[in-house]
């Protein structure tokens, strides 16, 4: 499909109710900006520091990836973000805006399977829409492209519980860019997955990138993966989690499978495990 969200949104508000109950205005992606952010844990006899002088930016439109061992505080650094936990210092904002809480503006997907069990699929993915309110044939456009996107209109009418763990996710970050959010936080989503459906779920993620242009801040500790999603990769390190070094990916914009075996990605993914062996 050649149109993107933003377009198949904005044409549905233009013929239905512009003026009151139409979808959401397209919105450019956000700008993250992260200066001297702390976090620091503090229990009745000690105290932890879990992150220390973080500073980032995350430019609209980019994929940015955060690679780190497990207990770096990769994962607790993206709920800062998406607003599910306070920081001890500094500054964060999305577009210039302080971050104070969870918000519309940022879509979360999770390593667990997080579909309302309850919903079939296309009711899952018209969420949130129907949370603000749009009529059911602006509902059913949004869930209409999703579910050729993911490439799921067989299973409209599914329960997760009928899906693969691959097909979950795919529906799991439908639900997500359905809500037109400025970035996407995605925080291992397909750690739980096989090998061929996570290479297959890494394709179609960037596929969906690639044409819809959200940011995206992406959380793993898979170097191959890091490298064939990212414009960008942050290395974080452990104990207090700290920025390590940052990575540009130089590799072609359209990535296919044989991009595994470019000579850039193969140099820059002894870099990392280097790196990360410190």
């Amino acid at each position: 499909m050649s149109t993107s969200a933003a377009s198949v949104i904005s044409a549905i508000d233009n013929k239905e109710e512009r003026a009151t109950t139409g979808p959401m205005a397209t919105e450019a992606s956000g700008r993250i900006r992260i200066e001297g952010l702390q976090k620091v844990y503090v229990a009745r006899k000690s105290t932890f520091e879990a992150l220390r002088d973080i500073d980032l930016t995350i430019e609209n439109n980019e994929f940015l990836t955060i690679l780190g061992p497990s207990g770096c505080g990769k994962s607790t650094l993206l709920r800062i973000v998406a607003g599910l936990e306070e920081y001890s210092g500094g500054t964060l904002t999305l577009d210039d805006e302080d971050i104070i809480g969870p918000g519309p503006d940022r879509g979360m997907v999770f390593q667990g399977y997080t579909l309302f069990p309850w919903l079939t699929v296309r009711e899952n993915i018209e969420y949130g829409p129907k949370l603000k309110g749009m009529p059911i044939l602006i509902r059913r456009q949004i869930s209409n492209y999703w579910l050729g996107v993911i490439k799921l209109e067989k299973f409209a009418n599914s329960y997760p519980k009928q899906l693969s763990g691959g097909m979950k996710q795919r529906v799991a970050i439908a639900r997500a860019l359905a809500n037109r959010p400025k970035v996407m936080l995605m925080d291992e989503p397909f750690g739980a997955l096989d090998a061929q459906t996570k290479q297959e779920m890494q394709a179609m993620l960037l596929e969906v990138w690639e044409k819809e242009k959200t940011t995206v801040m992406f959380i793993t500790h898979d170097i191959d993966e890091a490298i064939f999603l990212s414009q960008r990769i942050v290395v974080m390190g452990a104990n207090p989690g700290r920025i390590l070094k940052e990575f540009k990916v130089k590799l072609p914009a359209v990535r296919g499978e044989d991009v595994r075996e470019h000579p850039e990605f193969l140099a820059l993914k002894r870099e990392l495990a280097g790196l990360l062996k410190h």
